[in-house]
């Protein structure tokens, strides 16, 4: 099975004149489902419409846009499988000099703000042709939001890209729905009553109306939102905004949502709802070519394919609730998952390919050891609105059990040509602890860990752990010692590579310095730490502009001072050479208790294994790639 097509050649070849969609993308094209492109035009290339790819035009003329001429029904429009100002810019707000997603890694082939762009471009091509927007980019700016590299709160991305209609989360049935009702001639801007989307009307036009009780879930139910006047100056309510988002973020009980813009309402529909598991199936089975198009040879690929061509995403959803984290926003708390014969059936697929090795790089996905919803109620009922599946402690209702994901790792084991099969994506080790058996970490540590097992317990202060919707360090302490003890009864010499976070909101210079004082403690001394990122759509990002829990209502402390924040990181590798300075400026921003922690980081040494969270490797004893002895 072929690409798709991405010249106007190619669309006649497959005997048409035009495309039904060209389907504009800040990413190089790249066919396999770890790419949001890649399914969503293999999805309508399923239900029968043909797309023709655009991938990373000259945005600078109308010319490439006039490439395939007018397509049948519309402009399909995407930034890529990350913000595009993620994608150029640092947390420090520098420009980065690589970008993974485009050819041989090379920076500059999108402009900023992609799909504003990038849809201007095409209104000044063809006019009042349907425009609709999806994916990360606009999924996540889809209300009035604050922007960090302006350090401003702008409009929806709807209105300054005027696109028609944005798509948000997940959407194969969201887009396949759009195209068959423009399909049928149904006119663009009278399509309003679909999950998944936001639309623009004026506000006397509104057909949403706001019952006065909790009942009812009907479409065109809604909840009043606010001005953009009162969100770009108000920060209480913006904070209030994004609370009643994040509460109507769910299939089963969200509501619509509608914002005003100067006599015009935005409405955003309610979540769409997620694929359930023969529906994920099917998905995953189209002709996918899994690998970049040959086009880019040339320029030595597409990098970004390389960590994930030979791995398998077997789930979708978090409930871990990360508040610095997007997904909740993007593909929703409700997990889901395919069937274990469809991932086999895959993983044949990847065994069969010519350049394999024998390896599964990775069975994962948002939180690889989630298979289900985190209990049976919400099936039903959908996820609670203003409670967490783990934080700040485990629900009662949670069922925790990974008993069907070590078979689903061991069933892709036996498919012939598989050597080894990994675990990279993250696992929420505190859920790890919630199930009774531990059938699944064993497996896990015996089998599926090349050496090192990547985990997030992101920090040890109780206070900036509560902000950002993470377990205790206590909870982090138990796993870890059960997973060295683990390796050590299967006579393995096997590390942990923790990541870490600076300057959440809620850090304060006295728990950068229990940090590095942690680190110490557990013999780290990390090469790379992240600093936050206050990127749309996250709980800590609201935090970071309006200084206000938006859960509680309380106000949080925030680093927001460039040199605080640099201070911070510094800490966290407080034993390079180069930071002792640091160290000693940042006492100034510390009580008495975080001067004394600071000074007792004096004289330390990193230990002989300095990149992991682990003991010293013993002497004399030597490992071979995977972490098994010799």
């Amino acid at each position: 099975m072929p690409f798709l097509p991405v010249t106007p050649e190619e669309v006649r070849a497959a005997g048409r004149e035009v495309p039904d969609f060209v389907y504009v993308c800040g990413d190089a094209y790249v066919d396999h489902p770890s790419f949001g492109a890649a399914i969503i035009t293999r999805v309508l290339e399923d239900a029968g419409f043909l797309c023709a790819v655009l991938a990373q035009p000259d945005w600078k003329t109308v010319d490439d846009f006039k490439k395939f001429g007018r397509p049948r029904l519309g402009f399909l429009v995407s930034s890529g499988n990350i913000d595009s100002m993620v994608a150029h810019y640092t947390a420090a707000k520098k420009k980065r000099s690589d970008d993974y997603y485009s050819p041989g890694g090379k920076a500059g082939h999108r402009p900023d703000r992609a799909l504003i762009v990038y849809c201007n471009r095409i209104r000044e091509a063809y006019g009042d042709v349907p425009i609709l927007i999806g994916g990360l980019e606009a999924s996540l700016r889809r209300f009035a939001h604050y922007d960090y590299w302006s350090n401003s709160v702008r409009r929806s991305i709807l209105i300054d890209s005027r696109a028609d209609i944005l798509m948000y989360g997940m959407g194969e049935k969201t887009v396949t729905r759009l195209a068959t009702l423009l399909d049928r001639g149904v006119p663009v801007k009278k399509i309003r009553d679909v999950r998944g989307t936001a639309y623009l009307c004026k506000a006397g036009e509104l057909e949403v109306h706001f019952p006065t009780a909790d009942a009812g879930d009907v479409l065109c139910d809604g909840v009043r939102g606010y001005d953009y006047d009162t969100l770009k100056s108000d920060k209480a309510a913006y904070a209030e905004a994004f609370r009643t988002q994040y509460r109507n973020n769910d299939s089963v009980h969200g509501r619509a949502i509608v914002e005003y813009y100067d006599g015009r309402a935005l409405v955003v529909n309610p979540p769409m709802e997620p694929l359930e598991r023969e529906e994920l199936d099917r998905v995953y089975a189209l002709p996918y070519m899994r690998d970049y198009h040959p086009m880019y040879e040339k320029d030595g690929g597409v990098p970004a394919i390389k960590e994930v061509k030979f791995s398998i995403t077997h789930n979708r959803g978090c409930f871990g609730g990360c508040n610095f984290c997007a997904l909740a926003f993007h593909q929703g708390r409700a997990v889901r998952s395919r069937s274990i014969e469809s991932c086999v059936a895959e993983a044949e697929k990847i065994a069969a390919m010519p350049d394999f090795k024998g390896y599964i790089h990775d069975v994962g996905g948002p939180t690889a050891n989630f298979r289900y919803p985190a209990c049976k109620k919400q099936l039903t009922d959908g996820v609670c609105p203003d409670r967490r599946c783990l934080v700040p402690k485990p629900c009662p209702n949670l069922i925790a059990d990974e008993s069907e994901y070590a078979e689903l790792l061991e069933r892709i084991e036996a498919v012939k040509g598989v050597k080894k099969v990994f675990v990279r994506s993250g696992i929420r080790f505190d859920y790890m602890l919630c199930d009774k058996s531990d059938a699944f970490f064993r497996r896990l540590v015996t089998h599926h860990v090349s050496g090192q097992l990547k985990v997030a317990p992101e920090h040890c202060s109780p206070n900036v752990l509560g902000k950002m919707g993470k377990p205790t360090v206590e909870t982090y302490d138990r796993f870890r010692e059960k997973f060295f003890r683990l390796s050590e009864e299967a006579g393995l010499e096997q590390y942990l590579v923790p990541y870490l976070m600076s300057s959440h909101p809620g850090s304060t210079m006295d728990d950068a310095a229990s940090l590095a004082l942690y680190t110490k403690k557990i013999g780290l001394a990390p090469e790379q730490v992240q600093d936050f990122y206050p990127t749309p759509g996250t709980a800590s990002t609201v935090m970071f502009y309006t200084g206000i829990d938006p859960f509680t209502k309380k106000k949080v402390y925030t680093p927001t001072d460039y040199n605080e924040k640099m201070l911070q990181r510094a800490l966290l590798q407080w034993r390079r050479p180069e930071n002792r300075k640091k160290i000693k400026e940042a006492e100034k921003y510390c009580s008495d208790e975080g001067k004394k922690m600071l000074r007792s980081l004096a004289g330390g040494r990193p230990p002989e294994k300095t990149k992991t969270d682990g003991r010293p490797a013993a002497k004399g004893k030597n490992t071979r790639k995977g972490g098994r002895k010799r």
